[in-house]
């Protein structure tokens, strides 16, 4: 059985990781830190943007259970990518909408998907996604992993008012 990875920043990485698991079976995610500088970050740096990595979901998957390209689409629905380093209440570069493609073949279809949701779902609206190539990913610390799960009422515990929705 081949595994692949996927990578994506869409704001808060618990509402990511805690959606996607919701929406598709038979994946694994582990929530954490990338695209930006300096090695195995902490949240209480990261969180203050200086370090420039994305709050990032990574999600392994098999390719032929679940297309790369059903994942991508789903990421376009699930979070606002019109917003400049912004989610709801996030802000900060660290909140940034991206896609960290792990090979060419990733790279066409998140450019593909881009194009074809911008031109039927954000015609008006910039997409301001950022398609940019996976670098080292570093987990975020264990209690940000599958926060949601063992914290359902964990948005409003934290003064989040997130409400994840279908954007087109």
């Amino acid at each position: 059985m081949t595994i692949e990875i996927a990578t994506f920043a869409a704001g808060c990485f618990w509402g990511t990781e805690h959606i996607y698991n919701k929406h598709f079976k038979n994946i694994q995610t582990r929530v954490g830190y990338t695209g930006g500088r300096g090695e195995n970050p902490k949240y209480e740096l990261v969180k203050t943007g200086v370090t420039q990595h994305a709050e990032a979901c990574e999600i392994r998957f098999n390719p032929e259970e679940i297309s790369y390209e059903s994942l991508v689409e789903f990421f376009y629905k699930m979070h606002d990518p019109t917003t400049i380093d912004a989610q709801g209440p996030d802000i900060g570069s660290q909140y940034r909408s991206a896609i960290f493609y792990h090979n060419e073949e990733q790279k066409r279809i998140a450019e593909q998907v881009t194009a074809r949701v911008q031109q039927e779902h954000y015609q008006g609206k910039s997409i301001v996604t950022e398609i940019a190539p996976a670098s080292a990913f570093f987990d975020a610390e264990e209690y940000h992993q599958f926060y949601l799960e063992r914290n359902p009422n964990g948005y409003a515990v934290s003064n989040h008012l997130h409400a994840f929705q279908t954007y087109y």
